[in-house]
């Protein structure tokens, strides 16, 4: 069994900058998906990796300097419950 670590990560950006933001950050070998949000954040980042020294590559050599990146706060998760409701809950509304 392969391990993958997921880190979340929410990303505030220059408010004129999202949309460029948002695809350059899901440019980034090892970023599965990015997602414009409502709130105080702009963005959240999924990123999957095999390591911890490849989510501090991700996150802080690539994401953190994308053009427009004001701040993020990153996340690792636990466990994953249930991979076909999280696929669910994130794709509400595409039929």
């Amino acid at each position: 069994m392969t391990c993958v670590i997921t880190a979340i990560v929410f990303i505030n950006a220059e408010v004129s900058q999202i949309p460029e933001v948002a695809e350059a950050v899901a440019a980034i070998d090892g970023v599965s998906e990015v997602y414009s949000v409502t709130g105080q954040i702009d963005l959240i980042a999924l990123v999957r990796v095999r390591d911890h020294e490849q989510v501090a590559a991700v996150i802080a050599d690539k994401v953190n300097k994308v053009p427009g990146v004001l701040e993020t706060e990153t996340h690792i998760a636990f466990r994953t419950y249930s991979q076909v409701d999280l696929e669910a809950a994130f794709s509400i509304g595409l039929d």
